[in-house]
């Protein structure tokens, strides 16, 4: 899963879970997410959700593909333009800090 999708899945968990809370299950709102598909395990301690593990048979996630530890089509090397380029505001906050801290 991307980031951008993480993002997304994020924001319908917390609507899915107002929804719930208020009691808007049969809502207009709550209807796309209804109809999704998996299963989630849950934990309920003490007033505490834990989410133990999820599936779907419909879910993206490929861990050939995004593991580490085995070798799919992702490269180390491929990374390097996207490190350099977020790195560049971190290089600049570094410089303008060394130069406040030097006066």
């Amino acid at each position: 899963m991307d980031q951008e999708v993480h993002k997304i899945k994020q924001g319908l968990g917390l609507k899915f879970a107002e929804l719930m809370y208020t009691g808007f299950w049969h809502s207009p709102g709550c209807e796309p997410v209804r109809h999704l598909e998996g299963k989630v395990q849950v934990s309920i301690l003490k007033g505490q959700v834990y989410i133990l593990g999820w599936e779907s048979p419909l879910s993206l996630y490929n861990e050939e593909l995004m593991s580490m530890n085995v070798q799919g089509d992702y490269e180390p090397i491929d990374a390097t333009g996207f490190i350099n380029i977020n790195s560049l505001r971190l290089k600049e906050y570094h410089s303008l800090q060394s130069k406040v801290t030097a006066k």
